[in-house]
């Protein structure tokens, strides 16, 4: 039997960056130390866990500051379509909207992974030109500490109004949905990353997510 593939896409926490003391320097956990990678381990040679997460990602803006490479959106059917056919996309982006330099509400935000959805299932990059399956999950809520606080200023409270909004977003796509916040805590080191243990519990939540809607 074949394996079936999963494309986790998503941004710094996705990416496994470690907790950050200082601007400057991302430092990564290791692969088995990051949750795509607990999620490859729990499910088994079944399945081929694709990590593409990108540190300050957006949802469909281009950053400002960090560069129109951070658009969600824009490289979204890329993505895809370089590594059909996907069975599963596990999505989980929004945390860097709440950067004060966009100014958007949650409502916002939650329509723009409305887009991204919408992006998704027109890609028809599944197997045989169907849609992939998707699991959206909504971030874990932030916390303004550290230097990330200023950056992300007004955004604790925008985060916690989002994962009832997602939830809306998942049930009209007909998709499965996680609330991450429900499983993680962010690091009070700098209120927007995951430490190592949170990763391990959030990689085997969305393996079991996973089995229960989409198979061993």
């Amino acid at each position: 039997m074949s394996s079936r593939t999963l494309l986790c896409y998503g941004d710094s926490n996705t990416h496994g960056t470690r907790p950050l003391n200082l601007p400057g320097v991302l430092e990564r956990f290791a692969p088995a130390d990051r949750w795509p990678g607990v999620l490859a381990a729990a499910l088994g040679d079944g399945w081929q866990v694709m990590e593409e997460g990108l540190p300050a990602r957006t949802t469909v803006h281009d950053d400002p500051i960090e560069g129109h490479h951070k658009n969600g959106l824009a490289y979204l059917r890329p993505c895809l379509e370089s590594q059909l056919p996907v069975d599963v996309v596990a999505l989980m982006l929004g945390t860097n909207d709440l950067k004060a330099r966009f100014s958007v509400t949650p409502a916002d935000i939650a329509h723009s992974v409305d887009v991204l959805l919408e992006t998704l299932v027109a890609c028809r990059a599944g197997p045989g030109g169907s849609t992939p399956h998707v699991l959206l999950m909504a971030p874990a809520p932030i916390d303004e500490v550290g230097f990330l606080g200023e950056i992300f200023t007004g955004g604790a409270a925008k985060s916690r109004l989002l994962a009832p909004l997602y939830e809306r977003v998942a049930v009209k796509h007909g998709s499965a949905f996680l609330d991450a916040g429900e499983i993680v805590k962010v690091s009070p080191t700098d209120g927007v990353h995951y430490e190592a243990d949170q990763h391990h519990k959030l990689g085997k939540a969305v393996a079991e997510i996973v089995r229960q809607r989409f198979g061993d």
